[in-house]
């Protein structure tokens, strides 16, 4: 009998040098066709737009299987869910909410004056947006741990107005998932929205006049957290008539091991991001080939007894899971750099002094005892992140994602006269000689 296949397909870069553009292209990628799933929700946007709440109920009979009587979720549910909520769960919770709000309270950023010149100062005010939306999916997996991650830091950043929207569930009678409200109920958060997928989106970009209950939604200023292609997709058409923080794609593991890291670890840590969704990304990067082996006998071993053991091996065996074998732990850095992961854990020796080398990722987990699934619930650390390679440029949901920076410009006469040569002279420079009018008039005697 022939043995099975491997779970993840081999890339040999050894003895290949390629440039970073080339490296990127010779990693495994899942393709996210957003393009497609905007034309797909650009009509459910528009008539959330044009007819409000309406739109929404009717959305979410079609996508959800069921009509909620009214989208905004009454007080008095959800502080139900908070008095039935297991209390185990709850404490797990707030352990997730102290962590999180402990390292977030360090994000706060002072006002920031400097004097450029005597009586010249330019001040960097941080001013939290003033009304935001958070988004909590509701498809594959309850998530109240996203509910922590986009609430808290923008408590912390001190945004004034919070509204959550999840999706409704057919078996909690067309409220979000009680777990979910009951994560709302903890963190003070009394504006819940029962809707999900792109109409949801359409609905806290734009707000309506009624929501069932004979109160409109004011809309809000910028909207956040994960959600599925349609989502990403909605977020990407509201983009400019509110802020969004990403356009996320599936979740993304890589993991940069040498000989010395424990393939049972490995294994687990491939499935536990495997287990999101078949389009999850898991990467192993090492220069030790016989690691892939032992990896894999793992995987054989721990995959079929998994509860998501289908979604886990089509994660796996997908053209965006596979193994990278590297020359050495240079190359390795080199790779993970292109790849630019959500989640990166290092697992070598001295991994914090590798750790130290990594440009590009959204999280980085250090060590044998530092698995994603720590940043998931626990850790302290957002879990909220770049993915498709996108943190090259971003990172993921913090405090600084709900500041906004205003500076202040304070000057007095004397020090406008230190500038008056240099701005002039480039208004002159630029064609715009009533720039530099406006400052010459000040000084007309």
């Amino acid at each position: 009998m022939a043995d099975p296949a491997p779970f993840l397909a081999v890339t040999d870069l050894r003895e290949r040098t390629l440039s970073a553009a080339e490296l990127a292209k010779a990693l495994p990628r899942a393709e996210l066709d957003v393009d497609a799933a905007v034309a797909a929700v650009r009509p459910v946007v528009e008539d959330v737009a044009a007819r409000g709440a309406a739109a929404v109920l009717d959305a979410s009979e079609r996508f959800d299987g069921i009509r909620p009587e009214q989208l905004r979720v009454p007080a008095a549910e959800i502080q139900k869910a908070l008095d039935e909520l297991d209390p185990e769960i709850r404490a797990a919770l707030e352990e997730s909410i102290a962590r999180v709000r402990a390292v977030d309270s360090a994000q706060r950023r002072p006002d920031e004056t400097v004097e450029v010149v005597p009586g010249g100062s330019v001040t960097q005010r941080w001013i939290p947006v003033r009304r935001v939306g958070l988004y909590v999916p509701g498809g594959r997996a309850v998530l109240p741990s996203s509910v922590v991650m986009n609430v808290v830091p923008a408590q912390v950043a001190g945004v004034g107005q919070i509204v959550l929207a999840s999706p409704p569930q057919k078996e909690f009678g067309g409220l979000p998932h009680p777990t979910i409200l009951a994560a709302c109920a903890l963190l003070g958060v009394t504006e819940v929205i029962a809707a999900g997928g792109a109409q949801a989106i359409s609905l806290l970009a734009h707000g309506a006049d009624d929501l069932g209950d004979g109160v409109g939604l004011d809309p809000v200023d910028l909207v956040t957290g994960p959600g599925n292609v349609y989502v990403v997709a909605a977020k990407r058409l509201v983009r400019g008539t509110v802020g969004i923080d990403a356009e996320a794609g599936p979740t993304e593991i890589a993991i940069l091991a040498d000989a010395d890291a424990d393939p049972a670890f490995l294994a687990a840590d491939l499935i536990s991001q495997a287990e999101h969704d078949p389009m999850a990304a898991s990467i192993l990067v090492t220069d030790a080939p016989e690691l892939v082996g032992a990896v894999e006998a793992e995987l054989a071993r721990q995959v079929p007894v998994a509860l998501h053991a289908e979604r886990i091996e089509q994660a796996l065996r997908g053209e965006q899971s596979g193994a990278v074998l590297v020359r050495d732990l240079d190359q390795g850095l080199e790779v993970v750099d292109a790849y630019g992961a959500e989640h990166l854990e290092i697992q070598t020796a001295d991994a914090a002094a590798v750790a130290a080398q990594v440009t590009n990722a959204g999280a980085i987990f250090v060590g044998p005892h530092a698995p994603v699934s720590l940043g998931d619930y626990a850790a302290g650390s957002n879990h909220v992140l770049p993915t498709g390679g996108s943190s090259r440029f971003g990172g993921g949901l913090g405090v600084q994602t709900f500041l906004r920076g205003i500076h202040v410009v304070d000057y007095d006469r004397d020090a406008l006269a230190t500038a008056r040569h240099a701005a002039t002279t480039l208004a002159t420079a630029e064609g715009l000689p009533a720039h530099g009018t406006a400052i010459d008039i000040r000084f007309a005697d």
